[in-house]
């Protein structure tokens, strides 16, 4: 898929406004959950603003216990109904357990592909090996959605993506708020004249392949963080962050 660079990430939204006010300011993809509660809050947003539903991409995240080969379709369209769209741009496999069997599952997604209820079908928090079988039932990956940080990054997720040329979309780019005292990045920032926050979404979109999908409830931050995959740093400084000790995982398995 081709995706923005910056996205926004919904989890926790609770006011469709907020869901308008990004759309607004310019973001072009949404990113919800069926686990998040709130696709009526995102799809409330998204009719209340002025932008053509053609130009969005709208993805939802079926979960765990709607992965079963006779619940996908009738999940799939319960989050329909909810979004108050015909389809959604992007629907992914949140985690592969619970009901997820690769070889029931991923066929009846496609399924709900072919009937036009999605354009693409994505994968969630997988491990490289689980990639590799969900390629041998889906007719592609379109995207693998992971937690990606300078506190937390998993480079065979990265090299996975960059091999098959999907992107990868990069949640929790702030880890959490932690980004914001870890000494490296506010040296980066302050360098920089800029936030720990643009800092650490300019590093993660900076590789090959990878946008980003970080929540902002206020304009400032929202603005703040499209602005950031403008921001250029150079090779030592991506160097330097990579060489953070990475141990912050905030959504382990």
């Amino acid at each position: 898929m081709d995706l923005p660079p910056v996205g926004l990430g919904t989890m926790g939204i609770e006011d469709g406004a907020v869901v308008r006010t990004a759309i607004d300011c310019g973001y072009r993809h949404l990113d919800t959950a069926q686990i998040y509660d709130n696709e009526r809050t995102v799809g409330a947003g998204i009719a209340a603003a002025d932008t053509d539903r053609t130009d969005l991409t709208v993805a939802t995240k079926l979960w765990v216990d709607a992965l079963g080969a006779t619940a996908v379709r009738p999940a799939t369209e319960a989050s329909l109904d909810r979004l108050g769209l015909d389809a959604v741009d992007l629907l992914y496999v949140h985690r592969p357990r619970g009901d997820y069997d690769p070889e029931t599952t991923l066929p009846a997604v496609e399924a709900v592909r072919e009937a036009g209820l999605t354009s693409c079908v994505g994968v969630s928090n997988f491990e490289p090996d689980q990639l590799a079988v969900a390629r041998e039932y889906l007719d592609r990956i379109a995207t693998h959605q992971v937690e990606f940080h300078p506190l937390f990054w998993r480079e065979p997720l990265l090299s996975d993506a960059q091999a098959h040329g999907y992107p990868l979309v990069a949640y929790s780019p702030l880890a959490g708020g932690r980004v914001f005292e870890e000494p490296t990045i506010v040296d980066i920032a302050d360098r920089h004249d800029t936030s720990p926050a643009a800092v650490s979404i300019a590093w993660v979109t900076s590789y090959d392949n990878v946008v980003t999908i970080p929540k902002a409830s206020s304009r400032p931050h929202l603005e703040a963080n499209l602005a950031a995959a403008d921001l250029k740093l150079t090779d030592a400084e991506i160097a330097r962050i990579e060489a953070i000790e990475r141990e912050e995982e905030l959504f382990p398995e």
